[in-house]
């Protein structure tokens, strides 16, 4: 993600940020145009929070004309955690932190999106707590996500993560991948790259809850991460596209980072020049290549790793990105670069919101 700026002192500041530190000038995101804006403009107020700004959960903009009471990012949830449950405030903003980031790259690539008011296939979002009833599973169907509240409890998320003998397990993985599953809805499934899917990722239409079975019960499939990006990929097609697309919004939000930092890798014993890099291109970039995208993602994450050793703490990038793995990542990056551009030609005026 870019790093933004005050606008009236222009101290860094950041995308949750809903005052500057130094001049204490009041801020809020506004998606159109991506920038940090100040409530007040001209001493008046052009802007308003979203409603759950009230919550301290969420910091985008309104045009303060606008009669819609919640923004762009927030009108996609159907079910909050029960406010009246004190220790359910900070688990609902840890996942309102993770659902806009969702939001925010979804938004620079331009890719559609509408919610369950616009459509009735719309991206909708249940958040969700377990009981002695109802066990709670995060998943989706038909572009209604269910993210169990649990998994914002970072204790029990890692608990989770020992059990199941997953290298990563994070509250935004979560939610990256389970967009992947309705972005394969509105982007492959009734599209002209079906047939080019299939040829990558498999037959989508073998018994998905049979697969499931079978991945739980005998284990992944050998010699898994020559063909998939995790163990996971390899229960059913529509889980391989849903993992692959969520590590490929992990590199496009991480090297938007970087290049916002001016990072440029060059390392003194790099002869090959395989771990060298800079970040000084546009991650959305219609026209950007996959091979410059991945080629900087390999150096920033070796790096990335390195850094985390060096602090005894986890790679915050634990995977292997082999030649087929590669391959269906530039599959993702070809759908979105499409969209992409198809929005860039078409001549359409954005709304404020």
């Amino acid at each position: 993600m870019k790093l933004f700026a005050c606008p009236s002192c222009g101290l860094v500041v950041f995308f949750s940020n809903t005052h500057c530190e130094r001049c204490e000038t009041q801020l809020g995101y506004a998606p159109y145009p991506n920038r940090m804006i100040p409530l007040k403009a001209d001493g008046r107020k052009s802007w308003k929070y979203c409603n759950n700004f009230q919550s301290g959960v969420c910091n985008w903009l309104i045009p303060a004309e606008d009669p819609s009471e919640l923004c762009r990012a927030c009108r996609h949830n159907m079910t909050i955690p029960d406010l009246s449950v004190q220790a359910n405030i900070p688990l609902w903003r840890k996942l309102e932190e993770a659902k806009h980031r969702l939001l925010y790259t979804i938004l620079r690539l331009d890719l559609p999106l509408f919610d369950r008011a616009e459509r009735s296939d719309g991206l909708g979002f249940d958040f969700l707590k377990s009981d002695e009833h109802h066990k709670v599973l995060t998943g989706h169907s038909g572009g209604l996500i269910t993210i169990a509240v649990v998994e914002a409890d970072d204790a029990e998320r890692e608990k989770r993560r020992c059990a199941l003998g997953e290298p990563y397990r994070t509250l935004l993985g979560h939610f990256r991948h389970e967009v992947g599953h309705w972005y394969w809805d509105q982007l492959v499934r009734d599209s002209d790259q079906l047939q080019n899917f299939t040829n990558l990722f498999g037959d989508a239409n073998q018994d998905y809850g049979e697969a499931l079975k079978r991945h739980y019960a005998q284990g992944p499939q050998q010699n898994w991460p020559e063909t998939y990006i995790s163990a996971y990929a390899g229960s059913h097609p529509w889980e391989d596209f849903a993992e692959t697309w969520a590590h490929y919004f992990h590199m496009v939000d991480t090297l938007d980072t970087g290049g916002s930092y001016g990072i440029v890798l060059s390392p003194r014993i790099d002869r090959d020049h395989i771990l060298s890099t800079s970040l000084d291109f546009d991650v959305y970039d219609p026209n950007l290549s996959m091979q410059t995208l991945g080629d900087a993602w390999v150096a920033l994450a070796a790096a990335l790793n390195s850094f985390n050793r060096s602090m005894g703490v986890v790679d915050p990038y634990p995977f292997v990105l082999s030649p087929k793995v590669m391959e269906k990542l530039g599959f993702v990056h070809m759908l979105c670069r499409r969209q992409t551009a198809r929005s860039a030609q078409r001549p359409t005026q954005r709304a404020l919101i």
